[in-house]
């Protein structure tokens, strides 16, 4: 497994690169902010919300699909656990 750490802005970030291969990836939301996910095009109101400080969130990311990452206001640090290959 390969963990990261990401500063999530107002700024859509990559945080799950394309892979020729299936995984699944393991999100967790450090602070008591919001994360919104989705492709390269995710903003605070298209993306999927995630809750904050929760436990971390398994999401599966098929084979050739990106994940990104975006908040409303200010910074959150985003915690990402996925296979080493990756």
């Amino acid at each position: 497994m390969k963990a990261t750490q990401h500063t999530i802005t107002t700024t859509a970030s990559k945080i799950v690169a394309n892979n020729p291969f299936a995984q699944y990836v393991y999100l967790h939301v450090a602070g008591n902010g919001m994360v919104y996910l989705g492709g390269s095009d995710v903003t605070s109101t298209s993306g999927l919300e995630t809750q904050k400080n929760t436990t971390p969130i398994q999401f599966f990311i098929p084979r050739g699909q990106e994940l990104w990452a975006v908040t409303a206001t200010a910074t959150e640090t985003l915690q990402v656990l996925q296979e080493k290959g990756a």
